[in-house]
């Protein structure tokens, strides 16, 4: 999240007064992400987080809104986006599509332990079940084919070791999809940006998923790739902690029990994991759009994880 489009107070109030939200307190800016503008908005009547969508478009965004309201129906804890009096949830400010969400209570763990990788795994494999009857549909838009078209885009940027690298791998991850394996891997809508920072927990309570605007339809094992190369790596140098690691993947485990498919294919998939983020990373660094408070990631980061990835294959131990 950060602020690509200035609101003032006055245009936050008219949108909150529509929504009948109350009355406007304060608003603040976030200085994290990059994808979106978002305010920290408080009311007489609650905790808000606004967003202004700088890249979806008005025919993409219902999918995602949608998606969060279903999964809040089915008891998943997720932000709620709030609605006018015709039942609208996506709205218009400042000539771009917004939303207005309920904010999560507590905050990040961003030192996270192995009880709390296991609360995260155990929590998006109930999120896996409770989407896997919403019907609107919509592709991984950072999936597959946004890393064919990017990477060559970001090449010109890299050294000629990282640029052998990045191509080895985008060709082994295109074999790896036509794969019969690869094609019966169970597949719905998934969160695919499930970072630590899109986590919050109330002490030591997980409190809820957010940020769901890179949610797409694409193979849950890859959500749970996602998750492990961030949640369960130490940070500095992109290992995975073993123990981390497996409780992620037990607690998911035992609520959605993995296919022989999903299981083999894990390294495969961590890989698949770390090429997209370096690739995004890469993309943003050096291609980066103007924003009055923004804090590029630094792209060496999962540049660091898929080497690991590839030269140590992780694999879960499930116990007998």
């Amino acid at each position: 999240m950060a602020v690509f489009t200035e609101v003032t107070p006055q245009e936050a109030s008219g949108l909150l007064a529509d929504l009948g939200l109350g009355t406007l307190q304060s608003m603040r800016g976030s200085t994290s992400g990059i994808e979106n503008t978002n305010y920290f908005v408080s009311t007489d009547r609650g905790d808000y987080v606004l967003t202004l969508f700088e890249r979806l478009s008005f025919e993409q965004l219902p999918f995602y809104l949608n998606l969060m309201r279903h999964l809040a129906v089915k008891g998943i804890p997720v932000p709620a986006p709030q609605a006018n009096a015709q039942g609208e949830i996506l709205h218009t400010l400042k000539g771009k599509p917004a939303a207005v969400v309920t904010l999560l209570k507590g905050r990040n763990q961003l030192a996270p332990q192995a009880p709390d990788c296991a609360q995260v795994g155990a929590m998006l494999a109930k999120m896996h079940l409770a989407g896997q009857d919403y019907a609107a549909q919509q592709p991984n838009l950072r999936g597959l084919s946004w890393w064919v078209d990017t990477v060559p885009v970001v090449t010109p940027h890299l050294n000629a070791e990282q640029k052998a690298l990045i191509e080895s791998e985008l060709a082994f991850q295109q074999e790896l999809a036509t794969s019969s394996a690869y094609q019966s891997l169970p597949r719905g809508p998934i969160h695919a940006d499930l970072f630590r920072d899109n986590v919050m927990f109330d002490g030591a309570q997980l409190s809820g998923f957010f940020d769901f605007y890179f949610a797409g339809c694409d193979t849950f094992g890859f959500d749970i790739a996602v998750c492990l190369n961030d949640w369960c790596i130490d940070l500095a140098t992109g290992a995975l902690d073993e123990a981390r690691a497996q409780a992620f993947v037990a607690a998911y485990d035992a609520e959605r029990r993995l296919t022989d498919a999903e299981l083999a294919l894990m390294p495969a998939l961590l890989r698949g994991a770390a090429l997209r983020f370096w690739t995004s990373r890469l993309w943003d660094f050096y291609l980066p759009r103007d924003a009055a408070m923004l804090q590029p990631h630094d792209p060496t980061h999962f540049e660091r994880v898929l080497t690991l990835r590839r030269q140590q294959p992780w694999q879960y131990k499930r116990s007998a």
